[in-house]
């Protein structure tokens, strides 16, 4: 925007000298000279460079912007009109001598400096691109984050961090800002001078839950739980009403055996409208954990997982029916691995328990149904066709259990149980259907792998 304005001033400028030059003379009277062929001429290849620019036709831009400068090197948007032409053409060297031609013929030019600058950058030369910038600090405050930046990039971390301090002392803390400070800290494992940093901004801005939790996380993250702990009862008095403090504090309520102040802080996350699903799939997946040492809590569990309705993912359904499975609550575990699959119908582990658990609760029909689909996705895991064929023999259909686990058993790879488990199958079916003589084989097979185990 800014460079379409400039051309627009450029333009009225080269089309309105010559008009107040005309003005001044008599056009009847025969030119003595040839200022006004050199005039027009000018602004002919000019127009032209602009022209094949336009067009993409770089090379011819080129020319004409030569020619313009053999008629006038004084004129600065030349070369910064050559210096683009030049970066089209991958002619980087004298892309850069065009464009620092401009800035010396107009030093305090945004548009030629920051088209250097934006050159530099590309060009990953952060130390051109710093000095540059420097030149470009005093037309706005976004260039002092950019040098921030740039500074960041060669490791003159103390610079960096400098100009971030005064911005943030002008300007306030920002998103952009933080992340560029964090990387930072990060790199040079500055953790005190990040956490003074923050500590600052809860004594300055004692009303700002943001800086509190800021504050909690790298407190936890540094490992001083019982500063982190402190903070967060702290956010608590000044915000009661707080919301997002209970996704610190349920864990450390949890950390300090206080188990009614923990299902009361899980109990208010999972109902936040303020918190993201993922953050309550956490908390609950925490909870989920707890209960299995403390299973008094059990009914809380199930609260809260109703409260946290539609917005399940699969790894914490999974831990809620592994969790009912460790209580031989089979029928219960079931219903969470069935909302996992209808998540993730693909999901390999999901299908695997609901299969099996299908079996376990004598859900044959489900199970052979069920193992038939996804035989059609996993056509090489012999497991499914080892479930399709106990499902079968248990429906009373033994020849087409006979079929498809003679079918599985090409795909068992080093798996002697299984193989074992097929075999016996096998000999359930020939056994229905009056096969004696192979029921036979497919017994001694399997008792042969259980012998040798």
């Amino acid at each position: 925007m800014k460079q379409k304005i400039y051309m627009v001033i450029l333009f009225l400028g080269l089309f309105m000298v010559p008009q107040l030059h005309y003005a001044q003379v008599d056009f009847n009277k025969k030119p003595d000279d040839d200022l006004g062929d050199v005039e027009d001429k000018f602004q002919e290849l000019f127009y032209e460079a602009l022209t094949q620019k336009a067009i993409e036709n770089y090379d011819r831009s080129v020319e004409a912007l030569l020619k313009c400068i053999a008629l006038d090197n004084s004129v600065p948007v030349l070369y910064f009109e050559l210096g683009k032409n030049y970066v089209l053409l991958k002619n980087f060297g004298a892309a850069e001598d065009a464009l620092k031609k401009a800035v010396s013929k107009d030093p305090d030019n945004e548009w030629f400096l920051d088209e250097l600058y934006g050159f530099y950058v590309e060009q990953n030369d952060p130390d051109k691109a710093i000095n540059t910038v420097k030149q470009l600090v005093k037309y706005h405050p976004d260039y002092k984050e950019d040098l921030a930046g740039l500074y960041i990039k060669t490791k003159d971390y103390n610079e960096a961090l400098k100009i971030l301090d005064a911005l943030d002392a002008e300007f306030g803390v920002s998103v952009s800002r933080d992340i560029m400070r964090n990387r930072v800290y990060e790199a040079t494992g500055r953790k005190k001078d990040q956490i003074k940093n923050l500590e600052a901004r809860v004594e300055n801005d004692p009303d700002k839950e943001s800086n509190y939790l800021q504050l909690i996380f790298r407190y936890s993250e540094n490992n001083e739980k019982d500063k982190a702990f402190e903070t967060a009862k702290e956010l608590l008095k000044i915000n009661p009403t707080s919301q997002i403090v209970h996704l610190a504090l349920y864990k450390f309520y949890l950390d300090d055996n206080n188990a009614e102040k923990a299902i009361e802080s899980m109990k208010i996350v999972v109902k936040s409208p303020e918190i993201k699903p993922e953050a309550k799939l956490k908390v609950l997946a925490d909870f989920v954990q707890f209960v299995g040492d403390n299973p008094q809590y059990e009914t809380d569990l199930v609260e809260a997982t109703a409260m946290v309705g539609d917005n399940n993912n699969v790894k914490t359904l999974l831990e809620l029916g592994q969790y009912y499975l460790a209580k031989n609550n089979k029928a219960k575990a079931l219903e969470y691995f069935e909302a996992a699959l209808k998540i993730d119908a693909d999901n390999f582990n999901v299908i695997k328990n609901v299969l099996l658990l299908y079996i376990d609760l004598q859900k044959f029909n489900l199970a052979e149904k069920k193992s038939t689909e996804v035989l059609e996705k996993f056509p090489a895991q012999p497991l499914f066709y080892l479930i399709n064929g106990v499902a079968l023999n248990q429906l009373s259909n033994p020849k087409k259990a006979v079929e498809v686990l003679e079918t599985g058993l090409d795909f068992i790879i080093d798996d002697t149980k299984m193989e074992k488990d097929f075999y016996n199958q096998l000999s359930m079916a020939y056994q229905a259907l009056n096969n004696t003589a192979k029921a036979k084989t497919f017994s001694d097979k399997a008792k042969q792998l259980e012998s040798s185990n």
